[in-house]
């Protein structure tokens, strides 16, 4: 699947889902099911932490999440990973700041979507000349996700990057639920993305309804 413009990929970017098997208490491919059900529009695979599957069963798993994807028209990235989404032929990739350079990423995969983590000023301009497409921007809200998680800022630096003029798509990322997720698109964000706010929930799609419907709502 790919985008065609900017247009599309804010579109897509609305309930952007996160996850790997760490991170449900279900098969992940029944969270995704569950979770494109209700209504989420962008799905990256995750593969960290504790228990997180190596080799094979990562790229097993990698595969199943993507043929889910492409069946229901969700764009499959993969976070960090440049081999597995090359040798998947997925999307697009998410990387961090500590993580390969995004202009040697972009030189590996091509015209796939390319998203970096910025958390000031001087990533958001270097990653925009770098060619990214779109910035994952957070924590904006406390999360247990990431043991290394940086210190939540809430919807500030979101706010200061559209008062300076950056255009580029943005997703907010960290402790997004249904009950917050309004917040994030009205400080200027295009989407939220989510992780165990969906993924461990006891109803994924019941809550993929809900964040996609407050979303909407404020955008």
């Amino acid at each position: 699947m790919r985008l065609n413009d900017e247009f599309e990929l804010r579109e897509a970017l609305k309930v952007y889902l996160i996850l790997g098997s760490p991170n449900c208490k279900h098969r992940p491919a029944e969270v995704l099911k569950a979770a494109i059900e209700g209504g989420i529009t962008f799905f990256q695979y995750r593969e960290k932490g504790i228990g997180a599957f190596t080799g094979s069963k990562k790229y097993q798993l990698a595969k199943e999440l993507q043929q889910i994807c492409r069946e229901h028209h969700i764009p499959f990235i993969v976070n960090d990973d440049i081999e597995l989404a090359i040798a998947l032929g997925a999307d697009g990739v998410h990387i961090g700041q500590e993580d390969e350079s995004i202009e040697s990423v972009r030189k590996r995969v091509g015209n796939k979507i390319i998203g970096v983590s910025v958390h000031s000023f001087e990533e958001a301009i270097k990653a925009i000349e770098g060619g990214a497409d779109y910035f994952g921007m957070g924590p904006i809200f406390p999360t247990k996700t990431k043991a290394d998680a940086k210190t939540p800022k809430g919807t500030t630096l979101i706010e200061q990057f559209r008062n300076w003029g950056i255009t580029i798509p943005i997703v907010g990322i960290g402790g997004i639920t249904e009950n917050n997720a309004g917040a994030v698109i009205k400080a200027g964000a295009d989407g939220v993305s989510v992780i165990t706010a969906i993924s461990e929930a006891h109803s994924p799609k019941e809550v993929a309804k809900a964040i996609r419907k407050n979303v909407e709502a404020d955008l």
